[in-house]
């Protein structure tokens, strides 16, 4: 049985407190005026500002924005306090105080980051730091444009090998033995007609027509037909993926989409039904029947098994992860801590 006494949590994944790290040209960072760099990178803007860490409290500084990420250097603290956040793991940026607020660092900023970072920074009122660091950090964490160049396009670093390229489709059917007597490419999708969320080539069953196709679209959500994911060299069992069908209340049926299911159950040779794997809750499965989805139910589709795997929706999800994140984030009390951790049921949501 776990212990109840949990230690504290430790922040050096988090802020790295290391003083003797190094630039390029071998100086200390914090013996530098600039900030450690990526090729293309440049600074924005940089600012005096106190950082308001949940593990050793107010920590003088200086924060600097680039077109690629927020670092803060502590100026007062040995070893030095650290803080390197790419631009993209920012999720929410808000003001904490007004012009009258009095009270001790109760003015600045409040950032709050996608792995599960939040970030406060006390700043003066007098000359609009808390402005125009909003202002810069607002531009590049959340462009407005798709004219606005990301870093990633400005890096000027020169690679061997086109990072575009690396992943061939057709070359990777063929490395699992595809297409072969049983499954064929399709270019159906090429110009993604059939499915906007599918890659441009499909492989399907060989005796399943691009017509065939069309019509079991027509019958799954976002016509995200099943298609194969991946194969088995040896016995040549498949993966599929696909949406769920468009049952809807009345209990519709579509003979394509059925006569499809028995073509994929053929191709994969001896075997008597096809496994479906349901990632939703049994109770959410029925109640997508409300809004025209649903399942595919034994009725239709008796030489199919059906198992719900019982993951909940986005909106689940995320409740928990933020539970989670109030636990880990800066630390709860020992005592309280593995009572917190089952309450977020977090541990439940992944054993899948």
């Amino acid at each position: 049985m776990a212990s109840s006494s949990t230690p504290k949590y430790n922040s050096n994944s988090l802020e790295s407190s290391s003083s003797k790290r190094t630039l390029k040209d071998g100086t200390n960072w914090e013996q530098n005026e600039e900030i450690p760099r990526l090729p293309g990178e440049t600074r924005v803007t940089d600012k005096d500002v106190i950082y308001m860490c949940p593990f050793n409290g107010p920590v003088k500084g200086r924060v600097y924005i680039t077109n690629y990420r927020l670092y803060l250097r502590s100026v007062e603290n040995d070893p030095v306090v650290v803080l390197n956040v790419p631009l993209g793991v920012i999720s929410r940026i808000e003001k904490m105080g007004g012009a009258s607020s009095r009270g001790e660092n109760s003015y600045g900023l409040d950032i709050t980051c996608k792995d599960m970072r939040n970030l406060r920074f006390a700043l003066k009122q007098e000359g609009h730091s808390r402005r125009d660091i909003f202002e810069v950090l607002t531009k590049y964490a959340f462009p407005q444009s798709h004219n606005s160049l990301f870093f990633a396009f400005l890096n000027e670093e020169k690679f061997p090998e086109n990072g575009w390229m690396v992943y061939n489709p057709m070359s990777e059917y063929r490395r699992q033995g595809l297409p072969n007597e049983r499954w064929r490419v399709t270019f159906i999708n090429e110009h993604y007609g059939l499915c906007d969320t599918y890659p441009s080539l499909l492989v399907v069953p060989y005796n399943a027509t691009d017509d065939d196709l069309k019509k079991v679209a027509a019958f799954r959500s976002r016509n995200r037909i099943p298609v194969l994911s991946w194969i088995h060299p040896e016995t040549q069992a498949v993966i599929m993926r696909c949406s769920q069908p468009l049952v809807g209340m009345s209990g519709k049926r579509n003979k394509d989409d059925e006569r499809y299911l028995d073509i994929i159950r053929e191709a994969n040779g001896q075997i008597s039904k096809l496994t479906i794997y349901d990632a939703r809750p049994n109770v959410n499965a029925v109640a997508n029947k409300a809004t025209g989805g649903g399942y595919e139910g034994e009725d239709a589709y008796p030489n199919a098994e059906l198992f719900f795997l019982d993951i909940h929706n986005i909106h689940v999800m995320r409740e928990s992860l933020k539970k989670l994140k109030d636990i880990v984030y800066p630390n709860v009390e020992e005592s309280h801590w593995l009572s917190s951790l089952e309450s977020t049921h977090w541990l439940e949501h992944i054993k899948v």
